[in-house]
């Protein structure tokens, strides 16, 4: 009888794909996945220690699985990911019920682990890349697949070269068969996954090489990757994701700050001059290509003026959309050290500021979009109203439309005629397409008015 495991993930995409990996590792090793902890003779929690409050979070949640050890003291509690990486010791100290942790590049060793007495296992591996591992993908139309783990960035504000090793690619042919494997279970979009995806080098090859080489992949309607640095962003990347049709126009490009001395603190080897540049050579070579980026304020030693200046970078680029937040330190990265020099009440000024901006600016753009026909491809039932149906459009913008008869998978023109600054409200067109019946290009908008070119 096989035993059962039961794993929670925390964090980013790639938390979600390493899950993935995990699921289907234990599972040719005897595992079946469950989604009942109370059933589960292993119970996982797969953690990220860059969000914030991340650890109390994960704290509280092994505090209340421990009634199922109390209960049946087989059961063997564990954590996987960044924070059993970051904070081992602490999390043994502080979570008595814990009988193993196991860091992002141990995964291969846990079937084995798990048949002995409690342990940790966090060494890092250069050459880890779990490549010849098939995940055990969830349900949907969207396979997120990782092509390299680690950074070398060493930005100072972070923490996941630490916890998460050196830069090292997947080889280009294990991952078209990552690919070709997603195509089969019937997955129409592929995102790659990457710290920083576009430093991705197999030899000779790089995500230019990789995004052409899947273009050819019969069954994948649209190819994704993130997170890009732009330190990264080569003239033959932009040029790929123009001359495939499959790969989406939209792009996540972290910028961070608007102000030259902070993004210089923040050792993110470029300036806004640069930054800048870069958004105009992509708005250039693809039309309609929607941006999205991270921001962070309260950053040491960001004054009034350079605040300023990452606002004012917003309203220049407006991107479509923005992952916003406040700094907060993180042991062991270089700016743990410094003194923080933003009161918290200023930082969640400065926070509530770009939200507010933001908001203003993704609901201009996707208002400019009412009237337009999107391609949709359809994921399943919307949360709301009963009856509707949910995808995303190329640019990642989530779409809500009536349409009875499409199912996941299905790719649905959708004329856009409401709008907020997060989705997209619809009708279905009259001819529209089934599974495979149109590509990701016929759809690339006009930019909308007020973007920077």
């Amino acid at each position: 009888m096989s035993r059962r495991v039961y794993i929670e993930t925390y964090g980013c995409q790639m938390n979600l794909a390493d899950t993935e990996l995990l699921s289907g590792h234990l599972c040719r090793h005897g595992y079946q996945r469950t989604g009942d902890p109370g059933e589960a003779d292993v119970i996982l929690l797969n953690t990220c220690a860059v969000r914030e409050h991340a650890e109390e979070r994960v704290l509280g949640r092994l505090s209340a699985l421990a009634r199922f050890k109390r209960r049946r003291p087989e059961v063997r509690i564990g954590v996987a990911g960044c924070m059993a990486q970051h904070h081992r010791e602490r999390l043994l100290e502080r979570a008595p019920c814990l009988d193993f942790v196991v860091g992002p590049d141990a995964y291969r060793r846990l079937p084995e682990l798990l048949g002995g007495d409690a342990f940790i296992d966090v060494r890092l591996d250069r050459r880890e890349t779990y490549a010849d591992i098939p995940p055990e993908r969830e349900s949907g139309v969207r396979a997120w697949i990782p092509v390299m783990r680690g950074c070398d960035k060493f930005c100072s504000f972070c923490i996941v070269p630490y916890v998460r090793g050196r830069e090292r690619s997947v080889p280009l042919q294990a991952v078209l068969e990552h690919v070709r494997a997603a195509a089969a279970e019937g997955c129409r979009e592929v995102v790659f996954l990457g710290q920083t995806v576009n430093a991705y080098r197999d030899g000779t090859a790089t995500l230019a090489t990789l995004l052409r080489a899947t273009s050819q992949v019969e069954g994948i309607a649209r190819i994704r990757f993130t997170s890009s640095h732009p330190a990264d962003m080569t003239q033959d990347l932009i040029d790929a994701m123009a001359e495939c049709p499959q790969v989406c126009p939209q792009v996540h490009l972290p910028v961070q700050s608007g102000s030259d001395r902070v993004l210089e603190r923040m050792q993110r080897g470029y300036t806004v001059a640069r930054y800048l540049e870069l958004v105009d050579r992509l708005r250039r070579a693809i039309p309609g290509v929607a941006l999205s980026t991270d921001i962070m304020v309260g950053f040491p030693g960001e004054d009034e003026r350079d605040f300023s200046a990452t606002c004012e970078l917003l309203r220049t680029v407006r991107f479509d959309s923005a992952f916003l937040f406040q700094y907060s330190p993180r042991e062991g990265a270089r700016s743990f050290r410094w003194p923080e020099t933003v009161l918290p009440e200023e930082k969640a000024r400065r926070l509530r500021e770009v939200i507010r901006l933001q908001e203003e600016i993704s609901a201009e753009i996707n208002q400019s979009l009412v009237g337009q026909a999107t391609e949709v491809l359809v994921e399943g039932p919307a949360r709301r109203p009963e009856g509707w149906l949910a995808g995303k459009n190329p640019q990642y913008k989530t779409v809500v439309f009536r349409y009875p008869r499409g199912a996941p998978g299905d790719l649905i023109s959708v004329r856009v005629t409401e709008a907020t600054a997060h989705t997209l409200v619809g009708v279905a067109e009259p001819a529209t397409g089934r599974a495979g019946a149109t590509g990701g290009a016929a759809s690339r908008p006009v930019a909308p008015a007020g973007g920077f070119v």
